[in-house]
């Protein structure tokens, strides 16, 4: 059985096609579902709040105060929260700046801002994020010295054992003993066998790259990884700011901010610990172009946190969740706009309105996210880890092979629109008894749009891949249809394979044909006997 002239069915699923092909270097490391965030409303995104939702103010500026705050990160140790930021009276990135920090045993009555780095005169400074070494908090410091040109920083550290006497500024090294010459934009984490990995904007320039170090101090042995950054013009990377999640196959998935303007998320892979990296691609998540944080749940649940909007508008502030991390199903606001936000009261320089530069961390059962509202105010929401619910999602994987393949599925569909489904797959027509889709061809003459539930479909395809379908499984039982002259395609809705005598025999079936063999009711030389997930049959 050869035949393309026939298609093949997909029963009832949420499509996702991931071509993964013979490297890592094609594989989308994840989408989020489609409809997910209505770009029509500009308040919330139509995402509402989970219970128990909490917003709770660390600092406002008055007029006796600095007016810019930004690059918020929050820590707990030893009982207390932690939460430092860049500060400076009025303007971002303006030669005053200077680390400022609070801690506070509650959560909620905060100590008024402390100096953990004063303002460096002949270089700026900016938050790095935190990292816990034992009995010792580490407060890494990006310095950008006013003499680097193109502008470019290195991290520094601090360390503090009862998070009041901080040690002078040391410098964070690398494996082979330089200096890390880049900066954190984003506070590293580990991998549950206690690797660090992070991310460092390297000169010249701001060049951004993974990095990882098995040094439990997080101060030194750091190892930046080979990254293929995608082309860029400048000094800066297309890539920015990334921040990273485990997946249920435990791959490492870094998403970054794209200064290319697509307003989506870019995302990489690493399958070996964050030793090496796949290629960037753009996903369908949606992007403000920002500073974007990301995690895991407690019960291995991946998190995405930023705004997910399609301009450079910081509002609404929203958690975007994936049970698997492939495919992100649920999405809550932490903040919206409209009555939700505060009026700036200061203007500034690069003061953008909104919420910016998010970071998150778990802590006695909340997801904790701080951020800079309207860039002056400093903030956090948090939520009970218990209140958040994932949509359910599991994944069918199908291989295809070069050439043509009869195919089908047992999931139920987020989105059934061919272009949707094979969008970065290596396809070249689908066809089913009646009608077609070629690939590259204009929409008006393909005959075929969508997948449609309950048959199967010839695909054809211009190199090996990985179909990964994702969704909810069917909780169907087959039924056969009656016998029919003709030939036409089936597929197999199951959960696990069954006989075809299960449900063919002679009153409705005269033969059973697929790319692996035949089977005929009460046969004695058939060669297929399984009604398998996954594949299509034709049938008579």
């Amino acid at each position: 059985m050869s035949n393309p002239g026939f298609s093949g069915v997909i029963y009832g699923v949420v499509l996702l096609f991931v071509f993964c092909g013979l490297s890592q270097a094609a594989d989308v490391p994840f989408i989020a579902k489609p409809g997910l965030f209505d770009q029509a409303n500009t308040v919330s995104l139509g995402l509402t709040l989970v219970p128990g939702t909490e917003t709770v103010t660390i600092f406002r500026p008055t007029a006796a105060t600095d007016h810019y705050s930004n690059n918020v990160v929050m820590v707990a140790f030893k009982g207390w929260l932690y939460c430092q930021w860049q500060s400076s009276v009025q303007n971002e990135d303006s030669p005053d700046t200077w680390l400022a920090y609070s801690r506070c045993k509650d959560g909620r009555n905060w100590a008024s801002p402390m100096t953990l780095v004063a303002n460096l005169g002949t270089a700026t400074c900016t938050s790095g994020g935190w990292w816990i070494a034992g009995d010792t908090l580490v407060s890494f410091v990006n310095v950008w010295p006013s003499s680097v040109s193109p502008r470019g920083g290195n991290t520094w550290y601090t360390q503090s054992v009862d998070g009041l006497i901080w040690s002078p500024l040391k410098p964070v090294m690398m494996a082979n003993g330089d200096t890390l010459e880049g900066v954190f934009e984003q506070d590293p984490h580990a991998l549950p066998d206690g690797r660090i990995i992070g991310a460092a904007h390297f000169q010249p320039g701001l060049i951004v790259a993974p990095i990882y170090t098995d040094d439990p101090s997080g101060v030194r042995g750091w190892v930046r990884a080979p990254f293929p950054n995608l082309t860029h013009t400048g000094t800066n990377s297309r890539e920015m700011e990334p921040g990273w999640y485990l997946r249920e196959d435990d791959a490492v998935v870094m998403t970054f901010r794209d200064q290319n303007g697509t307003y989506r998320r870019l995302a990489s892979v690493s399958y070996d610990r964050g030793q090496s990296w796949s290629t960037p691609v753009v996903t369908n998540m949606p992007d403000s172009r920002a500073k974007q944080s990301a995690g895991n749940l407690p019960d291995g649940a991946a998190f995405l946190v930023g705004n997910p909007v399609e301009n450079k508008t910081r509002i609404p502030l929203a958690v975007t969740l994936s049970n698997n991390g492939r495919i992100f199903t649920t999405a809550f606001a932490l903040r919206q706009g409209g009555a939700d936000l505060q009026a700036q009261q200061y203007t500034g320089t690069a003061k953008t309105l909104g919420y910016s530069y998010p970071k998150s961390m778990l802590w006695q059962g909340y997801l904790y996210v701080s951020y800079s509202t309207n860039k002056e105010d400093v903030e956090y929401t948090r939520v009970p880890i218990d209140s958040i619910h994932v949509d359910d999602v599991q994944s069918q994987y199908i291989a295809l092979n070069k050439g043509w393949n009869l195919v089908s599925t047992n999931m139920n569909p987020i989105d059934s629109s061919l272009d949707f489904l094979f969008s970065g797959l290596a396809v070249n027509e689908i066809k089913t008894m009646d009608s077609f889709w070629r690939a590259g061809q204009n929409d008006a003459f393909n005959t075929l749009k969508t997948i449609t539930s309950g048959n199967g479909y010839l695909v054809d395809m211009k190199a090996a891949g990985l179909l990964n379908v994702a969704g909810v499984h069917v909780e169907a039982q087959y039924s056969a249809s009656p016998q029919q002259n003709s030939w036409r395609l089936i597929g197999c809705p199951l959960q696990s394979a069954a006989l075809f005598s299960s449900y063919f025999g002679q009153r409705n079936c005269v033969e059973i044909k697929s790319f692996d063999g035949f089977w005929r009711p009460n046969g004695t030389k058939n060669s297929i006997f399984y009604l398998e997930p996954g594949k299509g049959y034709y049938i008579k």
